[in-house]
């Protein structure tokens, strides 16, 4: 490791992308949670 933190923030466009891709997988993966939630429930409570 080189120690260099002086990199410098990423530009707009690509933030954009990183942001996008977060997204891409966020979405379904908190979708899929509260499905999860929702069914666990049901199923424990009758």
């Amino acid at each position: 490791m080189t120690g260099d933190s002086s990199q410098s923030p990423p530009s707009p466009g690509r933030r954009g992308l990183i942001t996008f891709a977060w997204l891409w997988v966020g979405v379904p993966l908190a979708y899929g949670l509260y499905e999860l939630v929702r069914k666990a429930t049901q199923l424990f409570t009758g």
